[in-house]
């Protein structure tokens, strides 16, 4: 009873990380383990802890030792996904009114759905029991997911939530077969190139400062869920590029700047 079979992973096993932000609860790694394993998932990853296993970890993680013995511990969360090409971020709090426009969620079966035949690395990101991802580790992730769940009581526990996440994965594998259609997630380095011209775009262009944060965070969520592939964001980025050039003109132009407006009004 629980024994291991000697079967070969699912297909998706070397695409998938799942990181955990500074976990408290020594049980609920054990379990988190235990719970990838059972689904084929094995590569852990650890933010903010110091990397040594407790004998209450090893318990629970049963026959999922492998996954505790190769995990990999970083001290921060860009560390640890820098070989992702989509980093998605969990969270339970479902804010209502004007934050809503920093938080369309997918729920967990919709992210095989979305990159069924595309190929690239994943991590998904869960947040320390209680307090979940902060905001700013939140606006890291190119897209955001989470488990509906009751309103009364929406926060789910740390190992349940992964499992959860994890079977979506594996009911989506098993439910059909697959043809791959050869295409691909965008590259970590062109992702990073794409980041840093939103930011500087959202830095340069004439807006009321407290504007600028959600400039580029909605830019960069509404292109990733788009699941845009490398010659799109080349020619997205010459678009980006140009226009934050000509954003930097006018910053050293005002009076340009001004003569537009008024034009336009």
């Amino acid at each position: 009873m629980g024994e291991m079979l000697d079967v070969p992973p699912p297909d998706y096993s070397h695409r998938i990380s799942i990181v955990l932000v500074r976990p408290q609860f020594d049980g609920n790694i054990g379990a988190v383990a235990r719970s990838m394993k059972n689904f084929g998932i094995t590569d852990l990853r650890i933010v903010g802890r110091e990397p040594e296993w407790s004998e209450e970890v090893r318990n629970r993680a049963k026959h999922a030792q492998s996954v505790l013995d190769d995990a990999k511990f970083f001290s921060d969360i860009e560390s640890a996904v820098y070989d992702s090409s989509l980093v998605v971020g969990t969270s339970g709090k479902r804010e209502k009114g004007s934050k809503i426009s920093f938080r369309h969620f997918l729920e967990p079966e919709d992210l095989p759905e979305m990159l069924e035949d595309l190929e690239g690395n994943i991590s998904i990101v869960f947040g320390p029991e209680g307090k979940g991802l902060l905001n700013s580790e939140l606006r890291i992730c190119d897209l955001l997911m989470t488990i509906p769940t009751w309103p009364g009581y929406p926060i789910m526990n740390l190992s349940h939530a992964v499992t959860i996440i994890c079977y979506a994965w594996y009911r989506k594998n098993s439910s059909k077969t697959r043809i791959s259609n050869n295409s691909n997630l965008l590259s970590p380095e062109l992702k990073n190139v794409l980041r840093t011209e939103i930011i500087k775009l959202s830095e340069i262009i004439p807006t009321i400062e407290f504007r600028r944060s959600g400039i580029e965070e909605t830019l960069h969520r509404v292109i990733m869920r788009g699941l845009p592939k490398d010659d799109e964001i080349h020619r997205l980025l010459g678009v980006i590029h140009t226009t934050n050039i000509a954003f930097e003109y006018f910053v050293n132009n005002p009076e340009i700047w001004e003569e537009i407006i008024s034009n336009n009004n």
